[in-house]
């Protein structure tokens, strides 16, 4: 190919990410010079943080600035190489947007890691990257559960929920996964398997959670914010620990937010405590997490599952789709295959 399609930010959205909140600028494939090497864009991770990420507010990385290719984790090939740590052929991940080719000197914000061969390529996007690496720190670091603990999960289908349920299972814990719809429900149930499953769109779920767990719930891993982070806090355990890792029901807007939880002062009664983070926090030990969840993943401890979407131009669509609950599993848009 000779041109290279970048969708960039052409303004802020307010609400729901709209096709028009994004440009498709067509521009000549950059070349390679000393030091640098050119990558070939295969697959775009997909992520809720994205849609705060353009928002112009302070926050943990600055905001995707207008006219930039939107701010994306991706996989591809390298095309051209005059790097000598990052040969053509080599499959590569990184922080490489919604772009055909990116030019690169490895010097990234999000780094560049050389995959190892034989490794599914997507997996760097979902188990093997931040998704996967949120779910290990998150439960491990900061909900810290006990063998016998009870472990509620919240957006318990996504990417991310559904490797801390594994997690937890592994370390001894009784899992109660929350999702939306019986298809979502019976496959956590059934296929990841959560000790029980309480589907949102059809049941209380504080009704739900003081039954399946009457004595209360330890660790909270919480995707999702507003009324279920509230019935959470209603059915905390003594000494329990909530995670915050998410709150996609606000939708990531600076618009209209999901009210504050009510049962904020259970943390007092219960002489609980909640914790947010991001996983940034530990960057420095991913090889550590990478290590241990590939041993998992190869010892059919842990499973996972992948949504992929085609098409660049489909970028904006399919990050609507982690906002409507479409999405099963690990969200990501293929725009390319590699050679060879």
């Amino acid at each position: 190919m000779t041109e290279n399609r970048r969708l960039v930010l052409a303004r802020r959205p307010v609400g729901v990410v709209q096709d028009d909140d994004f440009e498709m600028l067509v521009e000549p494939v950059p070349e390679a010079g000393a030091g640098q090497f050119l990558i070939r864009n295969c697959w775009l991770s997909f992520d809720p943080a994205q849609r705060g990420w353009m928002n112009d507010v302070p926050s943990y990385i600055p905001p995707v600035q207008l006219g930039e290719p939107m701010r994306a984790m991706g996989v591809g090939q390298i095309v051209a190489s005059h790097h000598p740590d990052f040969p053509e052929g080599a499959m590569v991940s990184g922080g490489f947007g919604w772009q055909d080719y990116v030019l690169s000197d490895g010097k990234d914000a999000f780094g560049v890691r050389v995959l190892p061969p034989g490794a599914p390529p997507t997996a760097a996007l979902g188990v093997f990257g931040t998704t996967g690496l949120t779910a290990y720190f998150g439960l491990l670091d900061v909900g810290r559960p006990k063998e016998g603990d009870v472990v509620l999960v919240s957006g318990a289908a996504g990417a991310t929920g559904s490797v801390v349920g594994q997690i937890a299972k592994i370390k001894g814990c009784q899992t109660i996964g929350i999702a939306g719809g019986p298809d979502k429900c019976t496959w956590l149930k059934d296929t990841v398997g959560f000790d029980e499953v309480i589907d949102y769109k059809n049941e209380d779920v504080a009704a739900r959670i003081r039954e399946l767990a009457p004595k209360g719930v330890n660790v909270f891993f919480d995707n999702i914010g507003g009324e279920i982070l509230d019935a959470g806090l209603g059915n905390i355990a003594q000494g329990g620990t909530i995670v915050l890792c998410g709150g996609i029901s606000s939708g990531y807007t600076l618009e209209e937010q999901p009210p504050g939880p009510r049962n904020v002062f259970m943390l007092t009664v219960r002489s609980a405590r909640m914790e947010g983070f991001i996983v940034l926090n530990y960057a420095q030990r991913f090889g550590e997490g990478i290590a241990q969840l590939a041993e998992w993943v190869t010892e059919g401890k842990i499973i996972y599952a992948e949504d992929i979407q085609h098409g660049l131009e489909n970028a904006p669509a399919t990050l609507r789709r982690l906002f409507e609950g479409k999405n099963f599993g690990k969200q990501i848009l293929e725009i390319a295959q590699p050679e060879g």
